[in-house]
């Protein structure tokens, strides 16, 4: 047993990591403004749902930790003088959340026009992408395959892209983009 534990010392000291592994993430979350952003920060952090949410101006900062990940969220305003901002608060994050209303059906063609122009920033190549297409507990919401086929989600190929229909009203697959970011993102170390 001495024996291990001295093993696991030498590890930790040589290559730095603890018994426990942890984890710290950087993620942007951006998109057009109304799409949920904040709602999904609050969610992630704190578990409740406000239905009266302020829209982000600029920016906020969070950090939340789950299990052995710190995870660090960039909530960025989706406003149109805003977007100019998303890449430099892209440029070395673990991934980035790009949140779509799914139920807004007249702002999708602008939503994958505004993705698209920021995947094309050479700075931004290979940075995991996860679409998170919002409001799924709404009757009007578009299905995955609908959300993945109108953002031409297909088409992007220099990195990772993941999507996931959400409702962050109901909390649902809440932890199952939490678990894929902790699984498919850039460790920050």
């Amino acid at each position: 047993m001495r024996l291990l534990s001295i093993w696991l010392d030498l590890i930790y000291c040589l290559c730095g990591y603890s018994l426990f592994f942890k984890q710290e993430m950087e993620l942007s979350l951006i998109g057009l403004q109304n799409a949920g952003k904040t709602s999904l920060v609050n969610v992630i952090a704190t578990g409740g749902y406000s239905e009266d949410m302020i829209p982000t101006v600029g920016f906020n900062m969070r950090k939340v930790t789950k299990g052995n990940v710190t995870i660090k969220l960039w909530d960025l305003g989706g406003q149109p003088r805003f977007r100019s901002m998303w890449e430099r608060y892209c440029r070395a994050v673990s991934a980035i959340v790009y949140v779509v209303d799914a139920a807004d059906h007249d702002n999708v063609s602008i939503s994958k026009s505004e993705l698209h122009d920021l995947l094309g920033k050479p700075t931004l190549s290979g940075i995991p992408l996860l679409v998170l297409g919002n409001k799924i507990d709404k009757p009007q919401a578009l299905s995955k395959q609908g959300l993945t086929d109108q953002m031409d989600l297909k088409s992007i190929s220099n990195r990772e892209v993941c999507c996931y229909m959400i409702s962050c009203k109901n909390s649902t697959n809440i932890d199952q983009v939490i678990d894929w970011l902790v699984k498919h993102s850039k460790s920050k170390s």
